[in-house]
Order: structure tokens, then sequence, then C-alpha cells
């Protein structure tokens, strides 16, 4: 119960390492506000939190539209008074359904405008409602990719995700500076290849999968 009294919120808990977050803080005690951009999913989030006990809401909206990144921050207020973490966890990559057929420029501009706009959306109104409660935390969900250069065959060249999220973790650390004097901590997580609908296009080929796996030593 680490999370005991504490609201979170999580955007992208439909799916991937939002919802096993979702799932994870609810269980540690937190209050979760669970948003994602297609509704179905995250309320499967949410069934799967309350059947075990815990406190969750469903929140539909798009993390780049100002509006809905606003109304994120505040419906964990309305909801169970305040918000106290925020895991900025939505992101898509060049490989997701909703860009096939996309042009180079229109992948490249949905990506960086879902991970690195959106992460900067929702924190903006996140850093406000955290500093007049007296302080919060910002965990912002990079990649491995963000801080070292992968060959064109496993996503390097010119994908649109590495420098996403790159630039997820240069905001991270200005972010951090900036907020520190209003008692909100901002951290950033790099991770592996993980097995989630994100990668799915990657770990479903046997070849690609042997490539992965070689560079993890875990």
């Amino acid at each position: 119960m680490r999370l005991k009294d504490k609201v979170a919120l999580i955007t992208g808990a439909g799916s991937g390492i939002g919802r096993e977050t979702a799932i994870l803080f609810a269980e540690e005690g937190a209050a979760v506000v669970a948003a994602d951009l297609t509704g179905a999913s995250v309320q499967e989030t949410v069934d799967t939190v309350s059947s075990a006990g815990g406190r969750a809401v469903a929140l539909t909206g798009d993390v780049t539209v100002a509006a809905d990144a606003e109304r994120m921050v505040l419906s964990a207020v309305e909801s169970f008074g305040k918000i106290d973490l925020l895991v900025n966890s939505a992101g898509l990559s060049s490989r997701h359904s909703s860009l096939e057929g996309a042009s180079p420029e229109e992948a490249w501009e949905r990506v960086i405008e879902v991970n690195l706009k959106g992460t900067y959306m929702v924190s903006w109104y996140a850093v406000a409602a955290m500093e007049g409660a007296g302080g919060g935390s910002i965990i912002n969900l990079a990649s491995v990719m963000g801080l070292v250069g992968y060959p064109v065959g496993i996503g390097g060249g010119f994908n649109p995700y590495p420098p996403s999220k790159g630039g997820v973790v240069q905001f991270t650390k200005t972010l951090a500076v900036d907020s520190a004097r209003k008692n909100v901590r901002v951290n950033c997580l790099c991770p592996g290849f993980i097995e989630t609908n994100l990668t799915s296009g990657l770990t479903s080929d046997p070849e690609m999968l042997e490539k992965l796996e070689s560079l993890h030593p875990m």
C-alpha cells in the first residue's frame, strides 16, 4: 500500500504499460484516473481494477488536444479531490495500425505529436494542479531508443519514434529542474522492448524477435 490515499492519472491506460501501471497503482492503494484515446479498452482496465476492489474511473481523450489534456487533470481533482501522480504512458509508433498507409510526413507528425506534445500538454496542466496542492510526481515513459541509435531494420533511420522519445528524455530533464521549486518531481523511464500491442508488429516476426532478444542481456 505504498500509494495509499494517492490519486494517479495515467494516460495510455487502455493497454500495455499504461494498463499494467494502472492495475499496479490501484493494488498499491491509489485511486486511478485511467485515460486513453479508446473508450472500450480503458473501460476494460477500470473493470479489472474495480473487480479487484480498487478505485478507478475511465476517461476518453486525446493527449495532443489541450482541452482533453486539461479535462484529464480536472477529472482527477473532481473525482478524487486532488492529483498526486501523473504517468505519461500514451504513445504511438510508426507501425501502429492507425498509421497504416500514412505518408512518412504524416507518420512523423502524428508520432511526435502523441509521444512528445502529448507528454508536454498533460504535464502542463498537471504541474499547475500539483503545485496548488503542495506537490506531486510525474513519470514520463520514454524508451531506450531515445538514448541510443538503432539500425534501420529494428526501428532506426527515419523512424520518428526514437526522436520522439529522445525529446521526452530532454523534456523530462528541463521540467524536473523547473518544477523542483514547486515540490513536483519529474522522472523518466526508458524501457527496452516489451511485448505489448505497440511492439506486436516486431515481436510477432520470429527473425525480428531473435534480433531484439540479442540486444537485451536479461
